[in-house]
């Protein structure tokens, strides 16, 4: 079955037109969703903490942040955009003491809601837009006149036009130019941690990973190794961007395509798509979300491990030398 996808002319912006909106957090997401809402005519209040970066920043684009009790005071759109691992808490303490019956509680990312997390009371509207892409392409393309697909889901309608609320939140921050797809909070959120977990995040860092110590303790030069299992997927994934595999193909020469078309199901076989299906299951079951609860909870060690491991890795530190040699790609260090 296609999906059903809304535009512009389906998501007039009137439910939120004279209505305040307040978002919750100011990092990635509760940045472009302020500022793009506020330049599409809506009235928006930023809670945030005082003192910290996101703080700043807020006031440096004249927003007013302060609490969240005062920030929800007669909000129409309450906008979550606090980290997964704090939502439950922020929501406990500060959230769900403040809400008033009819309320839309809205947030960019199912998984606190789909796996129970967060249980909001009956009387208020439970909806999601999640944009398609990190907060700051949100509004970058929306300054560009374009905007970032969106995904919609409504969780609980309690007051009989929470999609429509939620159609109004897509086309304020430029969703509604790109497209508004349906889907449900247990969609999103499962196909959204496979994603991450086995493709754009792990499995690509794996194999960029594997491929690069590959060539090195074969005894090729790390420099040559990063270039040709680092620096040139961009080049392969903008081809895939603009026109998916088969243009990628007809991009590249032939001896590459017929390397690709022989060597990649070796690589990515049986025995890789059967470890999927359980990861698949391992998010669907709740299995993640408790084990990254818990590891938060925790105070963060086998994060902290794993990821000052990767850190300070060979190609990490290869890749920091060879990015400051080339200013045309606006290295961004941390």
């Amino acid at each position: 079955m296609a999906a059903k996808i809304h535009y512009e002319k389906d998501a007039p912006i009137d439910p939120l037109k004279d209505k305040k909106v307040a978002v919750i957090g100011y990092g990635s997401q509760g940045h472009a969703h302020s500022l793009n809402l506020r330049d599409s005519g809506i009235e928006v209040e930023v809670a945030e903490l005082e003192g910290t970066d996101n703080f700043k920043l807020a006031v440096e684009h004249d927003f007013k942040p302060g609490d969240i009790k005062t920030a929800m005071d007669n909000a129409t759109l309450i906008i979550v955009t606090v980290p997964d691992e704090i939502q439950a808490k922020v929501y406990k303490e500060a959230i769900e003491p403040n809400l008033v019956a009819s309320q839309t509680l809205g947030f960019c990312h199912g998984f606190n809601i789909h796996f129970k997390y967060i249980v909001p009371p009956k009387d208020v509207n439970v909806i999601m837009i999640a944009p398609k892409g990190p907060g700051h392409l949100v509004r970058s393309e929306f300054k560009k006149g374009g905007g970032v697909a969106n995904l919609i889901a409504i969780q609980q309608d309690a007051t009989g036009n929470a999609k429509e609320i939620a159609l109004a939140w897509a086309n304020g921050i430029g969703g509604a130019r790109a497209g508004v797809i349906e889907t449900t909070f247990k969609e999103e959120t499962e196909t959204d941690l496979f994603g991450e977990q086995c493709v754009l995040c792990g499995g690509l860092t794996s194999l960029i990973k594997a491929g690069f110590e590959t060539l090195v303790e074969a005894g090729y030069q790390p420099e040559i190794a990063y270039f040709e299992c680092m620096h040139e997927v961009k080049l392969i994934v903008d081809l895939m961007y603009q026109g998916g595999l088969s243009y990628m193909r007809y991009s590249i020469s032939n001896t590459a395509e017929y390397g690709d078309l022989t060597r990649g199901p070796r690589i990515i076989n049986d025995q890789t798509k059967a470890e999927m299906k359980k990861i698949l299951s391992e998010v669907t079951s709740g299995q993640f979300a408790k084990e990254w609860v818990d590891e938060y909870q925790g105070g963060l060690k086998k994060f902290k491990q794993l990821y000052d491991k990767d850190y300070n890795c060979q190609l990490e530190k290869v890749g920091k030398t060879l990015r400051k040699m080339m200013k045309w790609i606006e290295a961004k260090e941390v």
